[in-house]
């Protein structure tokens, strides 16, 4: 498989012969430059790297079922390693903070959660994120563009999430689209319709 300077990245669907088609395919695709240019276009110019794991519905239903106890799968998941956002933009379009463990104000955890911190000098770990592989090709296939782009528009999403971009609202989902479809462009896509 190829190396990505700033993406780990596991495939791992149902069987070898998928793996090798999925790697194939990303061959064909920059990843690295859709982690820079979602970045520059949200402003980001520390050095990062992420995990990128590409999986089945059953994969992503799986971890989607295990943290955020939805029973479904579904195209992206991001798991942020950052404890708030790192990109600069009002907070409606921004997921909020973690809880400080040492705020007293709450009562003691039994669950401990490490804080992560990048040690100086490192290149800043944003977390991780999954992708369905059957989606993308669903959704490709519904919006009548190349799977590629379907991949591109995910992965630009899935980064926007871990840098603390939240579509929960109609603001940050518009931030995050408008992203997506400068990053889509900028790799020579077409613009997504969805």
């Amino acid at each position: 498989m190829q190396e990505h300077p700033s993406i780990e990245l596991y495939v791992n669907l149902s069987d070898e012969q998928q793996n090798t088609h999925v790697e194939q395919v990303l061959a064909t695709i920059d990843l690295d430059s859709v982690v820079a240019n979602t970045l520059q276009n949200a402003g980001i110019t520390q050095q990062v790297m992420l995990t990128l794991l590409i999986t089945n519905d059953e994969g992503i239903r799986d971890m989607n079922k295990q943290y955020r106890e939805q029973d479904k799968s579904t195209d992206v998941l991001s798991f942020p390693l950052l404890e708030q956002p790192i990109v600069q933009a009002p907070e409606d379009q921004l997921w909020p903070p973690r809880v400080d463990e040492d705020d007293t104000s709450l009562p003691p955890s039994s669950e401990t959660n490490t804080t992560f911190i990048t040690p100086p000098g490192m290149i800043t770990n944003l977390g991780d994120i999954i992708i369905s592989w059957p989606t993308i090709l669903r959704q490709a296939q519904q919006a009548g563009h190349a799977n590629t782009t379907e991949l591109i528009y995910l992965l630009s999403h899935g980064i926007l999430h871990l840098i603390g971009y939240d579509d929960h609202t109609e603001s940050g989902y518009q931030a995050m689209v408008g992203i997506q479809q400068a990053v889509l462009q900028k790799m020579g896509q077409k613009a997504y319709r969805g």
